[in-house]
């Protein structure tokens, strides 16, 4: 078959499956999230109010969800064991929160002066991130800090954890573009390994993540408050945007 045809032909499955309530394949094994239209395929917290929607085309959050619960994340219906996720996000422009960071090294420890003080740099951070296999403690972090995006939180600050696993989720490089850009994230897991490429750029290669769940949802993460006597955020915000995500499930 020609490759024009072909292209056509995915074309017109894609839109009739839409049409239909249903995601198909693309031509690379691909299961778009995401319709771009609205929250399908989502679950909004109970009481959010709005905040997580959809905006020309894009899923957008103002870190400002009204939800009671203890979780305000967007997570996905469907739950998922080894997969590749492909999806873009940016960081909005405006004001986010303003404190010091520690300047981290390849072990994802601290780095230390002369005197054995830790190193930190302030910048105006805002915080998101994807989690994978339904686990907080699995984030794939977003974030202003200057190791970078793709850094797994919930492991790197287990200090029961081996060196070896801590320095795995800490990235080789800092692969973010500006803020306010669109930044794509390619996100691997197999078995309690995983790989994340950021525009590209392999930042996390094959960590062992122990103890992981064998298969969960997918969350957009919720993170900062607002403090309710000054209007100021209490913690990074979440000023988030996220598209074009897709899932291909690995047999």
């Amino acid at each position: 078959m020609h490759k024009s045809v072909r292209l056509l032909l995915f074309s017109l499955i894609a839109t009739m499956g839409a049409a239909l309530g249903f995601a198909a394949e693309d031509e690379g094994g691909y299961v778009s999230l995401f319709n771009g239209k609205n929250l399908s395929g989502w679950k909004v917290p109970a009481g959010d109010n709005g905040h997580w929607k959809v905006i020309d085309g894009v899923i957008d959050y103002d870190a400002r969800s009204e939800s009671k619960g203890t979780d305000r994340c967007l997570w996905s219906d469907n739950s998922y064991k080894d997969f590749v996720l492909k999806l873009d996000w940016r960081l909005k422009p405006g004001p986010g929160f303003l404190w010091k960071v520690p300047e981290l090294l390849p072990t994802g420890e601290s780095r230390k002066d002369a005197n054995g003080k830790e190193v930190e740099v302030e910048i105006e951070d805002m915080d998101s991130g994807v989690y994978v296999r339904g686990n907080s403690n699995s984030q794939v972090n977003i974030w202003m800090w200057p190791i970078g995006s793709g850094e797994v939180w919930g492991y790197r600050t287990d200090s029961a954890m081996p060196a070896e696993i801590r320095a795995g989720v800490t990235p080789k490089k800092r692969a973010d573009k500006p803020r306010g850009e669109w930044n794509s994230f390619e996100i691997t897991m197999k078995g309690d390994r995983l790989t994340v490429k950021l525009n590209g750029e392999e930042v996390i290669g094959n960590a062992k993540l122990p103890g992981v769940p064998a298969a969960g949802p997918i969350a957009l993460q919720h993170h900062g408050d607002i403090d309710a006597k000054t209007g100021k955020w209490k913690a990074p915000p979440s000023l988030v945007q996220f598209r074009n995500i897709r899932i291909k499930e690995l047999k």
